[in-house]
């Protein structure tokens, strides 16, 4: 089946991609030297309705002059659904409010390039000509594999080139027919407002000019420079916020196609356990029950083993799959305690030299008289994702066809696990991408997917949703990795770092990921379980960043700015440590690492100034932090009241590249600096007897509204390409906050959730 060749031939191009990391001569050979994959046009017209007239792959215009746009990308509170359309809007010369949406269909023009790109473990002070060669044959290799993705602080980064050139060629075509129909050149004719203009007074609407425009070569896009935007760099209103103001706005979990029934799962109380026998007669006679399935022979690999109640509500198949009598054959992970995993981790550190990620100069040499040595030890737990909206997927199998209704960060790998499921050509499943009430990494994952399709192969054609309670998301996550870290530095007579050396332990996501989605075994280093550690950008002579791959019994998963949500905590903390050791204050002794990178230490001062003096009974911390492609600096004021730790400001100053939409900028910042708080002052889940302790956000908490800082964003101005956003903002502030309790206190806290008892 076209699904299979569909498989293979993705597995075969993510093999090559760790071929590429490890050794990107072979990947290069054959079809690496041919040209890449063009981005503009499509395998297919694009789904259009009501005389819309397509220009390119990305947009049509409509009879009225509203521009259809294909998006891509997932809104999950980022704001893509703004800053996306204000790139085609720019080149476009149309105004924002004239862009609508649609679902951009299953076609390879759509792929997330950057984030595969990104995950390249290259130093970003590296500009040599391997990692030249390694991005342009991961890029490449990207655009064939074409998955449709929202992740890794991607999406503008990634839309930046695409959505810029659909537009300006568009505009191209436009203009072209408009001099033809006036028989002028085109160099005379401008563009404003959705209509093309002649300095003798003639204009046209692009409505009036699509079907003729349609016809026309553009030739190669020539896009706007800096100097002349009139959108891109203004703090445009998030096209979302009415919708979810006045409540129409639809999420997942809002699905209802007519018919639909609704399940609920009965899973696991252990890791690793497996369903070995129920008793769905009690159940069967239960006001509304329809079906008591076993799942857990369909779905194999792509999903834990697990039992599932359909009934007429929701809440009555809840009622009934808590009450589902149930056996289970206990798994290996049956003793499992964080106890245990640390253990393991200090067994692994203490006999491993891990992959060096990144080395220079020579860590190990002769004391030197007058050095001294500082070593510490961090430690960060397993995280869960807690996304407000519950885990969800609604799903139909009906004459062979596939419908899913989902609020997924990863459309193209739900498509192809619903095929497997069901059976069925990959084009044979439909999908409508729902607004997410929160992905942090969680929906990249499609356990729920397979789950609710494997369900609706049961239920006669009717459409059911899945939803899974707050309860069954925080014992069944896949969940951020626990890690440890160990630091060595010695410090000269002046002061300074003389040598850095630093190796960590923890699970690998990638290896995980990479199994449970597209069945390839983990292998290799994995940049995630060291970024933000190996890439600083500290300048140190002499260092060496290594880390040791755990086999992990836990499932873990992307979350929110990944390996740098620790490594940072990590990293910054122990910089702190180094300066407190050599009798100086931490921002002076990070500014004299930083005499080669001009940009990081403009972010640094920023937030400093800005931040100024604290209060009496008040401490600033301060960190600095890249990640995604931004560099972050944040100053958190903090007191300690009855013991516990209050953080009331924070400043923040980023470099994000070009600031497409500072408004979102600063929402994000202000998101990632509260979900990052909530992590560093409660974050934790724990094992004990391979059982989850935490279940709801009782005793796994968020931030509450009282305990919110005021969050203060400064946005550097730069002219260097757009980076990462939604995610740079949540790496500092743990260790910002850990470096305001040491000045304040003089407890130094190695291990997160931050507590002072």
């Amino acid at each position: 089946m076209a699904a299979e060749k569909n498989t293979s031939r993705r597995r075969f191009l993510l093999g090559g991609l760790g071929l590429g990391v490890a050794g990107v001569g072979a990947l290069v050979l054959g079809w690496g030297v041919l040209p890449p994959r063009q981005r503009l046009h499509g395998s297919a017209p694009l789904p259009l309705q009501d005389g819309a007239v397509a220009l390119n792959g990305w947009l049509a215009i409509q009879t009225d002059g509203t521009v259809i746009l294909a998006m891509p990308r997932s809104e999950m509170g980022q704001g893509v659904h703004t800053a996306l359309p204000m790139l085609v809007a720019e080149e476009l010369d149309v105004p924002l409010a004239s862009v609508r949406l649609i679902q951009a269909p299953m076609d390879k023009i759509f792929g997330n390039v950057a984030m595969l790109q990104d995950g390249l473990p290259f130093h970003p002070d590296d500009h040599g000509r391997v990692k030249a060669l390694a991005q342009w044959t991961v890029a490449k290799a990207a655009r064939e594999l074409g998955v449709i993705v929202t992740g890794g602080s991607s999406s503008v980064k990634d839309g930046w080139g695409p959505m810029r050139e659909a537009g300006a060629s568009a505009r191209a075509m436009l203009v072209s027919a408009a001099a033809a129909l006036w028989q002028v050149p085109a160099a005379q004719c401008r563009t404003q407002d959705g209509e093309v203009l002649h300095p003798d007074g003639r204009r046209a609407s692009y409505a009036s000019l699509a079907q003729r425009a349609a016809a026309i070569d553009p030739g190669t896009p020539v896009l706007k420079l800096p100097r002349d935007f009139k959108l891109i760099g203004q703090p445009a209103p998030r096209r979302d916020t009415p919708s979810k103001v006045n409540g129409s706005a639809r999420f997942g979990i809002d699905a209802r196609p007519p018919g639909m029934l609704y399940a609920a799962l009965h899973l696991p109380p252990r890791l690793g356990d497996t369903l070995s026998a129920f008793d769905a007669a009690p159940i069967l006679a239960m006001p509304g029950v329809k079906k008591v399935l076993d799942l857990t022979p369909q779905l194999a690999q792509r999903s834990i083993s697990c039992a599932a109640v359909v009934a007429d509500t929701w809440w009555r198949a809840k009622q009934a799959a808590a009450t589902l009598p149930t056996q289970w054959k206990a798994g290996p992970q049956a003793n499992l305690s964080s106890a245990g995993v640390y253990a393991e981790f200090a067994r692994l550190l203490d006999s491993e030299a891990g992959y060096a990620y990144h080395a220079s100069g020579e860590v190990e040499g002769k004391a030197v008289q007058g050095m001294r040595q500082v070593s510490a030890e961090y430690r960060a737990p397993f995280l869960a994702h807690a996304a407000m909206e519950p885990v969800n997927c609604t799903a139909q199998v009906k004459n062979g066809k596939v419908m899913l209704w989902a609020s997924t960060q990863a459309p193209g790998i739900a498509v192809d696990v619903a095929a497997k499921v069901a059976g069925v050509d990959a084009k044979d499943v439909s999908i409508e991408v729902l607004l997410l009430g929160g992905g942090f990494g969680r929906r990249l994952e499609v356990d729920m997917v397979a789950q609710a399709v494997a369900i609706a192969l049961q239920c006669d054609g009717a459409p059911v949703q899945l939803v899974w309670t707050r309860e069954q998301d925080t014992k069944h996550d896949m969940y951020r990795p626990a890690a440890l870290a160990r630091f060595a530095a010695r410090l000269d007579e002046h002061g300074r770092i003389a040598s850095w050396d630093n190796k960590s332990v923890s699970g690998s996501i990638t290896h995980q990921f990479l199994q449970r989605n597209f069945g390839l075994p983990g292998a290799g280093p994995d940049k995630t379980t060291a970024e933000g550690e190996f890439d600083m950008p500290y300048e140190i002579a002499n260092q060496r960043i290594a880390h040791v791959i755990a086999d992990s019994a836990v499932p873990v998963g992307y979350w929110r700015s990944v390996g740098h949500s620790h490594n940072a905590f990590f990293k910054e903390s122990f910089i702190d440590e180094l300066a407190h050791a050599a009798g100086q204050d931490g921002v002076a002794f990070r500014r004299a690492m930083l005499a080669k990178h001009p940009r990081h230490l403009a972010v640094l001062d920023a937030a400093v100034a800005k931040a100024g003096t604290p209060p009496p009974g008040h401490a600033h911390g301060v960190a600095l932090h890249q990640s995604f492609g931004s560099i972050v600096a944040q100053v958190a004021q903090v007191s300690v009241e009855n013991g516990e730790i209050r953080v009331q400001r924070v400043v923040c100053a980023i470099d994000c590249g070009i600031a497409v939409n500072p408004n979102i900028i600063a929402q994000q910042m202000e998101s990632a600096v509260l979900f990052g708080l909530s992590a560093a002052l409660g974050g934790e889940i724990t094992f004990k007897e391979g059982r989850v302790e935490q279940a709801n956000f009782h005793d796994y908490p968020v931030l509450r509204m009282g305990q919110e800082p005021h969050v203060e964003t400064i946005i550097i101005a730069s002219a260097e390409h757009p980076e990462g956003v939604g995610e740079p903002g949540t790496p500092p502030i743990a260790p910002a906050v850990a470096n305001a309790v040491f000045s304040l206190t003089g407890k130094r806290l190695r291990s997160l959730p931050l507590r002072l008892a």
